[in-house]
């Protein structure tokens, strides 16, 4: 050992000649030898504590300004959120304008379908009186007629009794002062029908001209309430469409929503239930009548497809800025054994009890302490869902408790199987896992 350090002196000596370092004292000198070997173990010791600062030091500055970074994305991801809430409530509000507006459009239609349904009821009146009047008219023209017929009779066997009674005693003057009495009153009785006829005639023709407007009238109100309907249904489907996609994509059978909204609301307004028509004659319901009764149906659904959206879990249960998502729903390693499992939900890290809210309103199922969940608040929705929020610092809720979206629940922890202050959020239908980021963002197409 001491050969090899003799000969790492001799090699270190040109570059590292052999110092002296003088110590005096009051009384004596002494010195010191640094020998070369021992100038370059403190030369490397120096250069070594100096490579130590400067890395230490850009760790640090990184350090500085990779949390910069993250609070700037942090506060653009905030802004973006706030702008897509502010264009989701607008259009939320176009689309409550446009049922409104719609609502409008229909009660005007139906007012209009009323007073056509007058009109017609007026007119077909109107048509029975003028035939009643042409029956009569009818019936007088055959009396008249008759009556003519029978004075020519009667006129025809006074001649042929006078003739057989008097013979040749009757003066040709006496006969033709008769005829000539009998021709008068046949030709004031002929008069008098022409006239009747006559009247009868032009009667009858303003009647057919009348029953022609009629007619032609009744066509046009049919043609302008095809065009509202229209309108109307189109209207309605553009609202109806994105409703139903939103409960589709949640995994929620648009059906089952109506269904379960009408058997649970039995305040179902008058104006949006079917139209029952009863008339008497010939007249029917007609198509306008389903139309519009296929146009109430369609508000009523939009009606029950509102309310349902408002009991579904599409609220975010965090509503900080300080909280990040940090696994998604799906297979992934777990943290604490390391193996491949299913993560049945999602998980937001964050400051220790940062609030948690309830997604929706429900009733508190279970609140309190269950195995690897920690302190765990389970909320029964409509529809068969439940939500979980796990790992809880505090429980700010107790079994049986109504709560509304929004609400506070807890504040977020790490009890249970966790490795750091995180929420775990789940929601389940029927007691399956569904991933919870569908609900939330077809909350993000309506709020």
């Amino acid at each position: 050992m001491k050969r090899i350090l003799v000969r790492a002196n001799q090699r270190l000596e040109r570059r590292l000649p052999e110092q002296r370092l003088f110590l005096r004292s009051e009384n004596s000198t002494r010195y010191v030898r640094l020998r070369p070997l021992t100038q370059a173990v403190a030369i490397g010791s120096v250069a070594s504590f100096f490579a130590w600062g400067v890395i230490a030091t850009s760790i640090l500055l990184m350090d500085a300004i990779g949390s910069g970074n993250l609070r700037d994305q942090a506060l653009r991801d905030q802004a973006n959120y706030e702008q897509r809430l502010n264009q989701l409530a607008e259009e939320r509000d176009n689309r409550a304008l446009e049922t409104e507006a719609a609502q409008a459009r229909f009660s005007e239609a139906m007012e209009r379908i009323a007073e056509m349904q007058t009109q017609l009821l007026n007119s077909e009146e109107r048509r029975l009186e003028l035939e009643t009047g042409i029956d009569a008219i009818h019936s007088t023209i055959r009396r008249v007629t008759r009556e003519r017929d029978d004075a020519r009779t009667r006129l025809a066997d006074v001649q042929q009794t006078l003739e057989a009674e008097t013979g040749s005693t009757r003066t040709a003057a006496d006969r033709t002062r008769d005829t000539e009495e009998m021709l008068d009153f046949l030709l004031a009785a002929m008069e008098r029908t022409s006239e009747a006829t006559y009247e009868l005639g032009i009667d009858a023709e303003q009647s057919r001209q009348q029953a022609q407007l009629l007619a032609l009238e009744n066509e046009l109100l049919k043609d302008r309430n095809h065009l509202i309907f229209d309108q109307l249904e189109e209207a309605l489907d553009a609202v109806v469409a994105p409703l139903e996609r939103v409960f589709r994509s949640a995994g929620v059978s648009p059906d089952q929503i109506r269904r379960l909204v009408r058997q649970g609301s039995a305040d179902q307004t008058a104006s949006l239930r079917p139209i029952s028509v009863s008339t008497s004659g010939v007249m029917g319901a007609g198509n306008d009548i389903a139309r519009a009764n296929s146009v109430l149906s369609k508000l009523a659904d939009v009606h029950a497809y509102r309310q349902g959206i408002d009991r579904l879990p599409v609220a975010r249960p965090v509503n900080s800025n300080a909280v990040r998502q940090t696994s998604g729903f799906g297979m992934r390693r777990h943290p604490l054994t390391g193996r491949s499992t299913m993560h049945n939900g999602l998980d937001w890290a964050g400051p220790r009890n940062t609030p948690i809210l309830a997604s929706a309103d429900g009733v508190v199922k279970q609140a309190g302490r269950q195995g690897g969940y920690g302190n765990l608040v389970i909320i029964q929705h409509d529809f068969g869902i439940e939500t979980y929020y796990a790992h809880l610092n505090r429980i700010d809720v107790r079994p049986g408790q109504r709560v509304s979206r929004g609400q506070r629940i807890g504040g977020m922890g790490t009890t249970g199987a966790s490795t750091g202050v995180h929420l775990h959020y789940e929601v389940r239908v029927n007691g399956r896992p569904v991933n919870p980021i569908t609900y939330i963002r077809a909350g993000e197409h309506v709020f």
